[in-house]
């Protein structure tokens, strides 16, 4: 069965419960596997920004956790969470810590390949999908793209 958008999936929230993308109907939704220790990891701080400048305007921020890349996220969710929001601040939404590759991954990361191709498939941490107001995904973008990114910012003040 082909999943019709990505509000068919849900995560659980980073400390407990389930956490719906149907939640985020009507809104865009930067989806981006994140790591606590990775080289990438300052890029938490463009992303809080990039949430800041644009939650108003209906852009959610969805951080997903995830330990597959060099064991790069290997604390317990209650690290992870203290980790967010005192290094960086952070105050966009994150969910449990999930696979995001290979066969164990989370359902929404299948559904992303089978409509965006190669380009959905992380290949490290902080990798981007894009999701538009009505669900679909809109683009994908790697993990060096900085969340300022002018092509990064372009797509989704497009899809806003």
């Amino acid at each position: 069965m082909s999943m019709a958008s990505a509000y068919d999936f849900t995560f659980d929230k980073i400390g407990g419960g389930p956490l719906p993308l149907s939640t985020f109907r009507d809104k865009v939704v930067l989806v981006v596997n994140t790591a606590s220790k990775c080289g990438l990891t300052p890029q938490y701080d463009g992303l809080e920004k990039l949430y800041s400048d644009y939650k108003d305007k209906g852009l959610v921020v969805l951080g997903v956790p995830c330990n597959q890349f060099m064991g790069q996220e290997p604390g317990t969710e209650k690290e992870i969470e203290t980790f967010c929001s005192t290094t960086f601040g952070i105050d966009f939404p994150m969910t449990s810590k999930v696979d995001v590759k290979e066969a164990g991954r989370h359902p929404f990361y299948a559904w992303a390949e089978q409509a965006l191709g190669e380009p959905a498939v992380p290949v490290w941490n902080f990798h981007k999908i894009l999701i538009g107001k009505n669900g679909e995904a809109l683009e994908a973008f790697g993990p060096r793209t900085e969340p300022q990114d002018a092509g990064l910012v372009a797509a989704i003040e497009k899809a806003l």
